[in-house]
């Protein structure tokens, strides 16, 4: 695996909270069998980058459905023949502390 996608997406045309629709997007994100963190402001992803980034298409246009407006933020970490990073950038920090 190679790269660590940190991502929101929620529906800004849905009132004060959308935390109904973020829990679909994170029943997307488990079907999809990827590695996956949940923050309380992003969900971080770990994968090949073309399957990451259908995932984040597919979490788009189910909102999509429903939303005429859409909220999205990314942020992208690739790193050539690495695996195991959503645990292990976090590790790394904590074991120079």
């Amino acid at each position: 695996m190679s790269v660590v996608v940190d991502f929101a997406i929620f529906p800004t045309d849905k009132g004060t909270s959308v935390s109904p629709y973020v829990a679909g997007m994170l029943r997307i994100i488990r079907q999809s069998g990827l590695p996956y963190t949940l923050g309380p402001m992003g969900t971080s992803v770990e994968g090949e980058w073309p399957e990451v980034m259908a995932l984040v298409n597919s979490c788009f246009e189910e909102l999509r459905k429903d939303s005429g407006r859409i909220y999205l933020s990314l942020r992208a970490d690739y790193r050539e023949n690495a695996s195991g990073r959503l645990e292990g950038k976090v590790r790394s920090v904590e074991e120079k502390m």
